[in-house]
């Protein structure tokens, strides 16, 4: 590490550890759960509780010559902007949110969603690593530049409160106060994952999704199921008919082509350099049952399967009752909750009517079918990275964690980059963050693991003092 870079990470971590930390505790404290979790949620009042948790601290260590501006729109859930004037004419913005996902169950003892405990290099609790921090951190990245003397770009600081719902108020804030955000080069979005906490990842692409609910009908009410099986067909048997239409149950693999994509030819290649990195660990880190044999042996497709390839989970149901009072009966419907990801170039409107159409044409035996489809969300390919770009993402890495970057495809859903890079077309964009293994975000025993956020905070500042536009000393 250069003398310049030390400085960089010892003006950063102390400030982590004395002003960032103590925040994010009192922030995971706030149960301030997103609008579709949490319909009430302006009279429940936490994301009014986070807001100002978030707007005190910037008070507190921004410096005088930044502005903070925290609009609101009627009915929506607030935004926060913070601009920083650079020394060119140049515009990065880094993204943040501050609405969380619910509780969940099957927390460790000792451990829970809304209290904070921290064990030696984790900080446990909802909300800390996704996505918390991603404001603090990007705060402390530019103030240790500015103490260096580092010339940097004009920088936005964007934080919205509906990313855990599909951000579907970011549309209207981007649209009202776009004048101030301006036309940035760089996107920098502390919102993704790491494949291990060994060097800096850089998500390339992100999935699409879709969900519905599913509903089979054979009944007006329950019968005997003594007098009425082999009479009338069952709705978990037509269900699983309709399902199969869908679905290889052997493979996992989705039957319908309109759900297909073409993998880029780079996006092979960082698979199969992401796949020689982490090996068998892929599924190592998931909690799998003793025994369990993955979809596939090898660990490349299995960087594709959960990032370029559709898929189909059933993640909830109705109709069934519990074990413990499930009587002899013929049940009249069943519903289930399908949830597809979605190849990242695949249109989530022209996936929904092949769906419903595979779905509802000729259902098994007559049964009354139907598929009512929640709004879905595009998925996202990043543009090619620019030259600067993957020296500064590489340099950075080699840097402060002593490794080469890695570049690899995420399984899940960030709508708002799809709205990004819509708007944005032309700038380049630098997707990262702290979820790596174990971290389990949406999950019980979500933490953020220390020294990575620390190490990215870093990483962020470097990339951004070696914006071509700036021309002044870098760090």
């Amino acid at each position: 590490m250069t003398d310049q870079a030390e400085v960089l990470r010892q003006a950063i971590d102390p400030f982590w550890e004395r002003e960032i930390l103590p925040a994010l505790e009192d922030y995971i404290r706030i149960p301030n759960l997103s609008v579709d979790f949490d319909p009430q949620w302006q009279s429940h009042g936490h994301m009014e509780r986070a807001r100002t948790l978030a707007l005190d601290w910037l008070r507190a260590h921004a410096p005088d010559h930044w502005t903070v501006h925290s609009p609101t729109l009627p009915g929506r859930t607030p935004l926060i902007l913070v601009d920083i004037p650079g020394d060119c004419e140049a515009t990065v913005l880094i993204y943040g949110h501050l609405d969380k996902q619910p509780e969940m169950e099957g927390w460790s003892e000792g451990l829970g969603p809304w209290e904070p405990v921290r064990r030696e290099e984790r900080l446990y609790g909802r909300g800390g690593a996704d996505d918390g921090y991603a404001l603090f951190a990007a705060v402390a990245a530019v103030r240790a530049l500015d103490q260096q003397g580092a010339a940097h770009p004009r920088i936005v600081l964007l934080v919205e409160f509906s990313e855990e719902s599909g951000s579907p108020d970011l549309p209207a804030y981007l649209e009202a106060h776009g004048a101030l955000i301006g036309q940035p080069d760089l996107v920098i979005a502390l919102d993704s994952g790491a494949g291990d906490y060994q060097r800096l990842w850089s998500t390339t692409s992100l999935r699409g999704v879709l969900s519905c609910n599913l509903t089979v009908q054979v009944l007006e009410e329950g019968v005997h199921s003594g007098l009425a099986s082999g009479l009338i067909p069952s709705s978990m048997d037509v269900m699983r008919c309709l399902l199969d239409r869908l679905q290889d149950p052997a493979t996992g693999a989705v039957r319908l082509q309109a759900l297909q994509a073409a993998v880029p030819d780079q996006r092979r290649e960082q698979a199969r350099r992401a796949a020689d990195i982490l090996g068998g660990s892929i599924i190592e880190t998931l909690p799998t049952v003793a025994g369990l044999r993955g979809l596939t042996q090898d660990p490349a497709e299995g960087v594709l399967n959960s990032t370029w390839r559709p898929t189909l989970s059933v993640t909830g149901q109705d109709g069934l009752p519990p074990v413990g009072s499930a009587g002899n009966v013929l049940r009249p419907h069943t519903t289930l909750k399908l949830s597809f990801r979605l190849p990242p170039t695949v249109d989530w409107r022209a996936a929904r009517e092949a769906i419903r159409g595979v779905l509802t044409r000729d259902p098994p035996h007559g049964a009354r079918v139907e598929a009512t489809f929640d709004h879905g969300g595009n998925g996202w390919d990043a543009p090619a990275l620019a030259p600067w770009l993957a020296r500064a993402t590489d340099e950075a890495s080699r840097t402060f964690y002593g490794r080469e970057a890695a570049y690899v495809g995420l399984g899940g859903s960030i709508p708002f980059m799809a709205m990004l890079g819509e708007r944005f077309p032309e700038a380049q964009f630098l997707i990262t963050g702290v979820l790596g293994p174990h971290s389990n975000a949406h999950g019980p025993n979500e933490f953020l693991h220390i020294p990575y956020a620390k190490r990215l905070t870093a990483c962020i500042a470097h990339i951004v003092a070696r914006h071509p536009a700036v021309d002044g000393p870098a760090p």
